[in-house]
């Protein structure tokens, strides 16, 4: 029994990784002479990534090493640093990364952030900031009042600028 208990866990690195299949499965250097192929990565629900080779990995196993699986995959050459207590992050190897830090605010640092709904995008909050331009391919409304659609009174032709929008087309 004790010695079923002992190799229950085992330490290992990542060889290679599959994460074609419905449980991502790995290749794990166990020991100098070990190698497990195809083990099943069990990942936590709506958590999923697809680990470098090199990265350490913890593995279980009942019985003997017939067939085990990977409880844990961890990174330490990408690993966020110096988060707070209470303050959790994901992350890329290429530095990208969100946290949820203290004080209720989300820290986002990327290249580009892509969002992509089906129906529109809503922010419920009293101010939004930039420090940057925003660009559209479409129309913008503000107010009520179309960029595209909306119409000017008092309008001459010529050099001069317009009145203020005085509505419609929105």
């Amino acid at each position: 029994m004790r010695q079923m208990m002992a190799g229950a866990l085992a330490r290992g690195v990542v060889v290679l990784a599959n994460s074609a299949r419905m449980l991502q499965s790995l290749q794990l250097r166990i020991t100098a002479g070990e190698f497990k192929d195809d083990m099943e990565h069990l990942e936590p629900y709506g958590f999923t990534s697809c680990p470098h080779s090199g990265a350490e990995a913890l593995a279980g196993f009942l019985g003997d090493r017939s067939h085990g699986v990977v409880i844990m995959v961890a990174d330490r050459r990408f690993r966020l640093k110096g988060l707070k207590p209470g303050e959790v992050g994901m992350y890329t190897d290429e530095g990208d990364y969100l946290v949820f830090k203290r004080g209720r605010v989300i820290e986002v640092e990327t290249v580009t952030l892509k969002v992509k709904a089906e129906t529109a995008v809503e922010f419920d909050t009293p101010v939004i900031r930039t420090t940057g331009r925003i660009e559209s391919d479409g129309d913008q409304v503000a107010g009520g009042i179309s960029q595209i659609e909306h119409v000017h009174d008092n309008v001459l032709n010529g050099p001069g600028s317009t009145n203020r929008p005085v509505g419609g087309g929105g």
